[in-house]
């Protein structure tokens, strides 16, 4: 497989999905948020509507870092 066919083959949220994490590693409350949305975003777009609602169940990977970014804010606000 050529560089070009493997850029081709991840997806925007899997990008976003790997900022997050580090974000996380590095305790990075606000750019964590930030990506978050973004998550959400490349996930759901161009999906249902005005009244789409999400039914499937989020990949381990994206339920771990939902984990750790409460987790962060836990600990901010315990600050």
């Amino acid at each position: 497989m050529t560089n070009d066919m493997n850029r081709e083959q991840i997806r925007l949220s899997d990008r976003i999905l790997s900022a997050l994490e580090l974000s996380l590693e590095q305790g990075d409350l606000k750019i964590s948020e930030i990506l978050t949305r973004a998550l959400e975003q490349a996930m759901t777009r161009n999906t249902g509507g005005g009244e789409f609602v999400e039914r499937r169940d989020y990949p381990p990977e994206i339920e771990s870092a939902m984990s750790k970014l409460f987790e962060l804010k836990d600990k901010e606000q315990a600050i």
